[in-house]
């Protein structure tokens, strides 16, 4: 074993007896046990977030979006999308419609986002979990249902048990200009509600129907505003968007998950770096909390700095010692952190120990998603820290070696 490594070894786990200086070492070594469990647990629960944000998200966010670069419809029943629409790595194609219109509910009226679509849409099992109230049923004997955001319900105070009084839906007519009555110039249909869905205010605006009915309140019997595809597991959507673009060309756009949600995306990993940063900031003030207790330790073993120096150690055997001990102090905090990190993730993914303090409709407890990369991200992190720490205080260990030589 080395012996700079052996001799801060012995000075950190000897027994013998508990000096002021061994617990003010316990006392930086518990801070960063705090410091790199706090990470961990914190880059999970973040990590959990963001998996049940984004799950959400995709319930109405497809794998790929195929859109017209001009214009805002197009036909979908062309030679190519009649092949898209056939391809057996497809899990659903999906046509949709979507336009402002005015809803009326009783005395309230709101303007919304109105989205037909076909039946594919609901090939989703997860559309259940963004409900809050009813059901997410579009089609019932013949008979169209909508599925409503909780912004539209809120603002119109929708009482979905009320199966007579419908929602009233306004839209202009396209051919229509300056009718003596103006009624005339807007198509009116009313349609039930089926249930209320709940994900974030880019989605809670929208009237979710049956894509026949879009047709018919939107007087557009053909053409579609996007192409919604997901595919089966273990397909490469990368490839596949390159793919597609290349037969669709300039006229399309084919739009991946991140790139119909730029914000979004781009929100979740500023948040998620800058909760990193603010609690490696913690991190650093607990690691050199290690350069107080180095130097006293330095100021406590200077008849053995001057023993080891008498018989022959150089500066580079001095500043081991103290750097290795900086080393095992935050490295020993770092893993046992760790440990605990990771034990408290375990017990909270399966029982749920800390709830959120409230009724939800999706979750209860705070969720957890551990990733690897979090935990090498920690341990490099603490790592880097201790280096520097370590190297200071092994330098200022040999700063006053010749005074210490002096005085005895």
């Amino acid at each position: 074993m080395n012996t700079s490594i052996y001799i801060a070894q012995r000075y950190l786990f000897s027994r013998k007896k508990m000096h002021a200086i061994n617990i003010i070492s316990g006392i930086s070594m518990l801070g960063v046990f705090v410091g790199s469990a706090a990470l961990i647990i914190i880059l999970s629960v973040f990590n959990g977030f963001e998996k049940v944000i984004l799950s959400l998200y995709n319930n109405f966010t497809p794998e790929l979006k195929i859109e017209p670069t001009r214009g805002k419809t197009f036909d979908p029943n062309t030679p190519y999308f009649k092949s898209l629409r056939r391809n057996e790595k497809l899990f659903s194609y999906i046509e949709a419609l979507e336009e402002k219109a005015l809803v009326r509910y009783g005395n309230r009226q709101f303007i919304a986002t109105v989205r037909g679509v076909s039946k594919d849409f609901l090939k989703n099992k997860q559309l259940d979990s963004t409900i809050q109230n009813g059901s997410f049923t579009l089609e019932a004997n013949n008979v169209a249902y909508a599925v409503i955001g909780s912004m539209v319900q809120n603002s119109l105070a929708v009482n979905i048990n009320d199966r007579y009084a419908a929602l009233q839906l306004y839209s202009p007519r396209r051919r229509v200009v300056n009718s003596i009555n103006p009624e005339d110039e807007f198509v009116r249909r009313p349609i039930a509600v089926s249930g209320v869905f709940s994900i974030q205010q880019d989605f809670d605006d929208i009237v979710i129907t049956p894509l026949v009915f879009a047709r018919d309140l939107l007087d557009e019997p053909k053409d579609v505003s996007s192409l919604a595809l997901n595919f089966k597991k273990g397909i490469n959507i990368n490839q596949q968007q390159q793919v597609i673009q290349q037969k669709l060309g300039k006229a399309f756009s084919v739009k991946n998950r991140y790139q119909q949600n730029t914000e979004l995306y781009k929100t979740l990993n500023y948040e998620r770096w800058f909760t990193f940063l603010i609690l490696t900031f913690v991190l650093i003030i607990a690691i050199f909390n290690i350069i107080g207790s180095l130097t006293m330790l330095v100021l406590d073993k200077k008849k053995d700095i001057a023993i080891l120096t008498s018989l022959g150690a150089g500066k580079p055997l001095i500043q081991g010692i103290f750097f290795f001990e900086g080393m095992m102090i935050s490295v020993t905090g770092c893993i046992a952190g760790i440990i605990v990190g990771l034990v408290f993730c375990i017990l909270q993914q399966h029982f749920g120990l800390v709830k959120m303090g409230g009724q939800m409709m999706v979750i209860d407890a705070y969720p957890v998603d551990m990733k690897f990369t979090d935990f090498i991200l920690v341990f490099l992190t603490v790592t880097g820290i201790s280096v520097i720490a370590s190297g200071i205080s092994a330098r200022l260990s040999v700063k006053g070696l010749d005074e210490i030589k002096q005085d005895l």
